[in-house]
């Protein structure tokens, strides 16, 4: 059996549901009640409270491993999880990581992710860690913008990193979860070419077959719009990294088609695929 945390989520929904469809028994963790696919067992569980994934974790042999952004600030104890994950008797974790750790390793939530990290590879468990770098999924942030005025507001228009596709992140997690060959290895994860916001805009645009205008932000703008669903400093160090992404943020990584046999999904194929969210 496979433990899913996050498994409501953008990346936890494909990989529970590609688990599924492999034969494998699979357990979905969330914090509330959600639909799950058919033959899933679904648990509610905080991972603010490790000692709540217990009912979950009993019987598993592998666990993916997804914290939201409270589970790295001061007082929590992610790390926890891992123990309870060995002591319940699970062999394998997949960690899902951050680039940052790499690129920009200083911050305070990449500080204690790579912390996290080092717990694992000590743990006496078989690990895999994924590392992806921006996410297609932000887009969704322009989602309402778009429906109502059809415009995309964003800072840095003409400047890119190579984001990638969650669905992509979740066949990653999946083979690491199947198959021996990646024990112990950390990949980076990302999209197959550098993207602009205003490209991005232009194949929102074509997926939806109506114009939509993009319209550059400055980055107080940009700051004061996310610093209202964020801390101020993590919104100027999501900035920093937007506006000026290094080499390492912005190289094309070879592990995804590496893994998967494949090229990993362009921004268009997100866009297509969501659509929905932007009408």
């Amino acid at each position: 059996m496979i433990v899913v945390t996050g498994a409501t989520g953008n990346i936890g929904r494909p990989l529970t549901q590609a688990l599924a469809e492999a034969g494998e028994q699979v357990t979905a963790v969330s914090r509330h009640t959600a639909a799950v696919p058919d033959g899933v067992r679904h648990v509610v569980a905080d991972l603010a409270e490790p000692a709540g994934l217990r009912p979950a974790l009993d019987g598993a042999k592998a666990l993916f491993l997804l914290l939201s952004g409270d589970l790295h600030a001061t007082g929590a104890a992610p790390a926890d999880i891992i123990g309870e994950a060995a002591s319940a008797g699970v062999r394998r974790v997949v960690l899902l990581s951050t680039l940052g750790v790499v690129t920009r390793p200083f911050g305070e939530t990449r500080i204690a992710m790579r912390a996290l990290e080092d717990t694992l590879r000590e743990s006496g468990l078989e690990w895999a860690i994924l590392r992806p770098g921006g996410f297609a999924s932000n887009a969704l942030w322009w989602a309402e913008s778009v429906r109502a005025r059809q415009v995309v507001a964003a800072p840095f228009g003409d400047i890119g990193v190579p984001v990638i596709d969650p669905a992509d992140i979740a066949a990653v997690a999946a083979a690491c979860l199947l198959e021996d060959r990646h024990t112990g290895a950390a990949y980076e994860l990302t999209g197959p070419e550098v993207i602009t916001p205003r490209r991005q805009t232009e194949a929102i645009a074509a997926a939806l077959g109506t114009p939509v205008r993009f319209h550059q932000l400055t980055r107080e703008e940009a700051k004061a719009a996310m610093s209202r669903s964020m801390p101020p400093e993590l919104a100027d160090d999501t900035l920093d990294i937007l506006g000026s992404p290094s080499p390492a943020e912005s190289r094309v990584s070879p592990d995804v088609e590496r893994i998967l046999g494949r090229a990993p999904r362009p921004f268009a194929d997100w866009a297509a695929r969501h659509v929905a969210a932007f009408r």
